[in-house]
């Protein structure tokens, strides 16, 4: 641990009687919807809720992607999520006119990769579904977005993600940890996976897990790796690039946790360097000034800067000082490990499925 990481870890310690208050304050809250006296609501339609109980960096957003890529071509979609950060309130629904900063960094991310995909923001989600429905009435499934903990919403399917090495199990409350939320909310869940693994863990490491989390009888787990694609230009995606061993990268994020991409550019490549900013961070004219600088004062013969798809939609406006600039975006997905994707899989359409036959069931009824 180096000196600047055990100042924080240390500072963070000091700040514990707040995250007992702010504990107290939610187990207070989930008390009162357990016992009904705040109602959640449910709403007839599959709703699939992504999240997870601790704050950033669990792989939420590729694993929205990979329920977008498995039931797109099945019924129609539509995702909602808070939008981050945004410059705007309330419900919007995405459009081409659409930026980033309208709607949020991983929205926007969705919007442009899936441009058919119904793509909404709105921070109370319970107002903002019935919108979806009217905009878009043909919508059949509908995703959350980072929506575990607002229970205002009673999700039909929800999928919990813990990376394996911060796992909830082994967390503290904010701000002294990382856990917005209390630990045995993992009973909510359908699904756990715990994500960002070494793609080699054993199945002692798995088993290991398994009993530190302690699934209720019903609760189905898995473990997944990240994925990395090919790097593709920001403005022109069709132009691609394959790392090597001669190459010098200038890795450049505003994203939570940059170790896992980190090993993978120095796995793939020569040596790199790299230029942080903040989480969701909203970048200027002056940040793309100091890159250009960085970039050109490189010396090694072959090089080039990567980001994060994430970063790349709040890049993507400085068209014209990117023309020049090779400033490739690495794609990730999640990787279902032990050969169980086809069970996860199976697990999703079966809700799906079966909550249409209920509903028509419940007409029949009637």
């Amino acid at each position: 641990m180096n000196l600047a990481n055990f100042t924080f870890q240390s500072f963070r310690f000091l700040l514990f009687p707040f995250a007992l208050l702010y504990g107290a304050i939610i187990w207070l809250r989930n008390l009162l919807y357990d016992k009904e006296i705040f109602k959640s609501t449910s709403v007839n339609l599959p709703i699939i809720c992504v999240g997870n109980l601790s704050v950033g960096g669990t792989g939420k957003s590729p694993m929205v992607e990979y329920l977008i890529e498995l039931l797109q071509h099945h019924f129609q979609l539509a995702t909602l999520s808070r939008g981050y950060k945004r410059k705007t309130k309330g419900y919007a629904l995405a459009n081409e006119q659409s930026t980033a900063l309208e709607i949020g960094d991983e929205p926007m991310q969705f919007h442009l990769k899936y441009p058919h995909l119904t793509v909404a923001v709105g921070e109370e989600r319970l107002e903002a579904i019935p919108q979806i429905l009217q905009d878009r009435p043909q919508t059949q499934v509908i995703i959350l977005d980072d929506g575990f903990q607002h229970r205002a919403i009673k999700a039909g399917y929800n999928i919990l993600l813990t990376p394996q090495k911060n796992l909830f199990t082994n967390d503290f409350f904010l701000p002294t940890g990382d856990l917005r939320d209390e630990i045995r909310s993992y009973k909510r869940a359908d699904v756990i996976i715990v994500t960002k693994c070494d793609p080699n863990i054993s199945e002692e490491e798995k088993n290991i897990i398994i009993a530190d989390i302690d699934p209720l009888p019903h609760q189905l787990i898995f473990f997944s790796a990240i994925e990395y694609g090919t790097p593709y230009h920001i403005l022109h995606p069709e132009q691609e690039f394959q790392l090597h061993k001669n190459l010098q990268v200038l890795m450049l994020t505003g994203i939570a946790h940059t170790e896992p991409l980190k090993k993978h550019i120095l796995q793939q490549s020569y040596t790199y360097e790299k230029i942080s900013f903040s989480d969701h961070h909203i970048f200027s004219i002056d940040d793309l000034k100091e890159i250009a600088e960085r970039f050109k004062s490189m010396d090694h013969e072959q090089k080039l800067i990567i980001t994060t798809e994430k970063d790349a939609v709040r890049l993507v406006k400085f068209r014209d000082e990117l023309e020049h600039l090779p400033l490739f975006v690495l794609p990730i997905k999640h990787r279902i490990l032990f050969n169980e994707e086809e069970k996860l899989k199976q697990s999703v359409f079966s809700f799906i499925n079966n909550f249409a036959k209920s509903t028509e069931h419940e007409k029949e009824k009637n």
